[in-house]
């Protein structure tokens, strides 16, 4: 009986690969060094993070669509890091749209040679680290994360994850979902390389140090009391 919980991980991946394992044993020490951080009362200015963007084949990771591409870039001290990034495409069988090959860009070509999901993964995990990480009306990202993370690790998606609404909310008194290129004009950041997940992190983290400093105005010190202001909205 001492070893029917390996038993049971193993059957849970249909007997692990040593590559698995490795992936697996990363993951778990990765997660009990997130839940170790301590990130909601860390001033706004000093908050470092990771802002990441995803491009997928649709939107109901439930229904089988899947992740194209990653792109990710760090923020240190109130620093957007640029030369501090990380950029990926996974490979995929699936045939892509013509819409979403005209909206990213992305060659189904380029996708043959590309890393499978579980590789791309433990790639962008070790970048990221046990950094909290910030997105654009983040439950995209979130959902296809969980699925991602569950489906190839049979691990939670632990990382916690900002969304610049609630930044926005606050500085624009707005409630309802602004596009992230709107957000961009609205703080007379120059919108590039759109639909892009690498461009789109760029320009996200802009805008997160743009609405941080205007928060910071209204009297929120850290993320804490972010959210307490929300609350009172």
């Amino acid at each position: 009986m001492a070893n029917e919980p390996w038993r049971m991980i193993r059957n849970l991946f249909g007997g692990l690969s040593k590559e698995n394992s490795q992936h697996l044993a990363y993951m778990r020490q990765l997660q009990r060094e997130i839940a170790a951080n301590d990130i909601m009362t860390m001033p706004l200015k000093s908050l470092n993070a990771v802002v990441f963007d995803i491009e997928t084949t649709g939107f109901y990771p439930e229904k089988g669509d899947q992740i194209l591409s990653i792109g990710a870039v760090k923020i240190r001290n109130g620093e957007l890091l640029v030369d501090d990034s990380f950029y990926t495409l996974i490979h995929t069988s699936k045939e892509l749209s013509e819409e979403i090959v005209s909206l990213t860009g992305i060659n189904p070509r380029d996708l043959d040679e590309a890393p499978q999901i579980s590789e791309a993964l433990i790639q962008f995990f070790k970048y990221v680290k046990d950094l909290p990480l910030i997105a654009h009306h983040s439950a995209h990202e979130k959902k296809f994360m969980q699925q991602a993370c569950w489906t190839n690790f049979k691990t939670p998606f632990r990382h916690r994850l900002f969304d610049t609404s609630f930044l926005y909310r606050l500085v624009e008194h707005e409630e309802n979902s602004i596009k992230l290129e709107d957000c961009c004009k609205r703080q007379g950041i120059i919108v590039h390389n759109r639909h892009h997940a690498l461009g789109d992190a760029i320009l996200t983290a802009k805008l997160w140090l743009k609405y941080g400093q205007e928060v910071e105005a209204l009297g929120c010190k850290n993320m804490n009391d972010v959210y307490e202001m929300l609350a009172k909205k």
